[in-house]
Order: structure tokens, then C-alpha cells, then sequence
């Protein structure tokens, strides 16, 4: 099928276009520039460069023409801070461009659309009685961008929407999401301490592996979980010492109210900045240290993903952000497009 993307040149979306091109299909984006150097992209697809959201809708409708699929990886995450409120940050990169591009889907006949998501709405209805959406501007967020996208859902349009987790592996030239992460480990000399819980993690080839399956295989609407390996964050945290060269660095489990004492100087330093974050950092405390776990059944194999080495890329990802860290490459940041 043809496919036309937004954010065909990211981490994710690239990985699905190579995915995609290797499986037969005929790959187009529009993506922001600039690419990242020593990004590599599928010689097949066909970039155009520019801001979507500055496009006219018979620009897009000009894209989406001929078409059978659509994916839409693009957007912001939590990482993303702004004015208070912050939910209308959340509104304009991430709401309202599914519900526009869904629409002109339709009005193009487009029949497949995957919609990159976050696992923290498989979060806010796994665990109901957090009112996770109620705390959370993000998450609310990712709940109201899912209910968008499938009010979309018909018998001419199927649309699914990822739950995506933490995603390990890397893109030459792009800032990894675990900068943070590897500055943290790498401030404590002597031992590790992190708070108990742990994640759903999957690599990077095996989102592609999701999104090409959804466009492939759902059928309606439907959110799909997303996650293969559940690690605990000390059995996460041996691997990344591993990578940094220190294997035998002992990890020291906090409890909870330690960590959420951590969280409440960042949130103080937001305050001072009159900025706001997408996650309450201190009421966050109650997923990081829980165990946010994703059978592979609820989604990956329903999507037809298959076994990978997050071992290897945990490790690309570390060893990408120690680079960083140590300013031996140079990377390009997150956008929002």
C-alpha cells in the first residue's frame, strides 16, 4: 500500500518507513528539518521538509491523495514543559492534528491509520483508581488524543492507536530520551539508587515492527498496549552499568517518599521558572515505583512483532548518551511538528 506519514525522519518514524519499504510498501513524510547527521533513511521514501501544521488542508490533502495508509509519528511528549496550562501545549501537537488529519483522511479515502500514542493511557485504565488523567495534565492528554482517534474509527477507516513504552535503540545524530538517565548514574560515583518498580521496554525495530503490523492487520478502532520485555529498574539498571563500564556498581532500591522528595525540588524549580510540567512529578512517584508491565499478548503479537536484543540496544542507547554527555557528538533535540 502507498503510506504517508508525519515525522517520517524521528527515531520511530524512521524505522517504520524502512520497515514498511522492506515489507513492499511505497513510503512519503513530511517531516521538519533538519536531518540529523549521519541519519540514515530508507533511499525509497520520499521526504518532503516543512511544518505540517503550517500547511493548508488541500497541501495535506494533496499528500494524502492516492493513499491507502497514514501514520501519524509526530507530536510531543512529557518531556516538554511550557506555560501553565500545559494540557493546551499537549492540545496543539498532539489532539488537534489527529483529529484534522483523520478527518482529511476520510475525505481522501485513506482505509489505515496508526496513531503513535503512550502507554501511560494503558496506565490511567489499568489503574482507574489513581485518576491518573485527573493528576496528570500529559496523561489526560494521551486518554483525549486515544478517544480522538477513535471516534474516527468506521467501516471505511481502521485506526489503531500505540501504547508505546520505554523504546530503546538509537538514530545517529539524534538526542536520546535517556541523557537524564545516564547523567544520573553517572553522578553517583559509588552506588546506584533508584526507586523500586519497574517497565514495559521494546526497541526501536520492534515499534517499527507495530506500526507496520497495525497498518497491515487492525481492523476498527482499537488501542493497542505496547511492551515485550518487563524489566524491574534494578535488572534495567545492571544493564546500563554494564554499557558504562562499571558491572559491579551496587544499586540501592529508595522507597517511594524518597524518591517523591527528589521530585518535589523539580517541580519547585518549574515553579521559579513559571513553567509547567506534563506530569505532577511528586503524585508521579506512585507509577515509577509501581510495576507499569505490558504482556507481549495484548499487543505485540497481535501486531505480529517479534523477539529482539534489548540488551543490544539499551546499550546503543547509553552508549549514544555518554557521547552526548561528554560532548564527543553532536545531536539534535526533540520538536514538535
Amino acid at each position: 500500500m502507498k503510506v504517508f506519514m508525519i515525522g517520517g525522519t524521528g527515531l520511530l518514524g524512521s524505522e517504520a518507513a524502512k520497515e514498511l519499504i522492506s515489507r513492499g510498501h511505497e513510503v512519503s513524510s513530511i517531516a521538519l528539518p533538519p536531518l540529523p547527521a549521519g541519519a540514515v533513511l530508507p533511499p525509497e521514501m520520499k521526504i518532503e521538509y516543512g511544518n505540517y501544521l503550517k500547511m493548508t488542508d488541500d497541501e495535506i490533502r494533496g499528500h494524502l491523495t492516492g493513499c491507502e495508509g497514514f501514520v501519524f509519528a509526530a507530536g510531543v511528549d512529557e518531556r516538554v514543559e511550557g506555560p501553565a496550562p500545559i494540557y493546551d501545549l499537549y492540545k496543539k501537537y498532539n489532539i488537534d492534528p489527529v483529529k484534522r488529519l483523520l478527518s482529511l483522511c476520510k475525505e481522501c479515502d485513506v482505509k489505515h491509520a496508526v496513531i503513535l500514542g503512550s502507554y501511560f493511557s494503558y496506565a490511567a485504565k489499568k489503574w482507574p483508581e489513581k485518576k491518573l488523567t485527573e493528576i496528570h495534565p500529559y496523561i489526560r492528554s494521551r486518554i483525549d488524543q486515544e478517544e480522538a482517534a477513535m471516534s474516527f474509527a468506521s467501516e471505511d477507516l481502521d485506526v489503531a492507536v500505540l501504547e508505546l513504552p520505554y523504546i530503546f535503540g538509537t538514530q545517529p545524530g539524534r538526542k536520546p530520551v535517556w541523557v537524564f538517565l545516564v547523567e544520573n548514574v553517572m553522578s553517583m560515583k559509588k552506588v546506584t539508587m533508584y526507586p523500586t518498580g519497574g517497565s514495559t521496554m521494546v526497541t526501536v525495530h520492534q515499534v517499527g515492527q507495530a506500526i507496520s503490523g497495525a497498518l497491515e492487520k487492525n481492523k476498527g478502532g482499537n488501542c493497542y498496549p505496547i511492551g515485550w520485555y518487563n524489566l524491574t529498574w534494578p535488572e534495567m539498571l545492571k544493564i546500563v552499568h554494564k554499557y558504562l563500564d562499571c558491572p559491579d556498581k551496587k544499586i540501592i532500591t529508595i522507597p517511594k517518599w524518597m524518591y517523591a522528595l527528589g521530585c518535589k525540588k523539580i517541580m519547585k524549580e518549574q515553579a521559579k521558572k513559571g513553567i509547567q510540567g506534563g506530569l505532577h512529578m511528586v503524585k508521579f512517584a506512585d507509577i515509577m515505583c509501581s510495576n507499569l508491565f505490558i504482556d507481549k499478548s495484548e499487543g505485540c503479537l497481535k501486531l505480529g512483532v517479534t523477539e529482539d536484543d534489548i540488551d543490544a540496544a539499551i546499550g546503543d542507547s547509553i552508549l549514544l548518551c555518554k557521547a552526548v554527555i561528554e560532548k564527543k557528538t553532536e545531536v539534535l533535540g526533540m520538536k514538535g511538528e
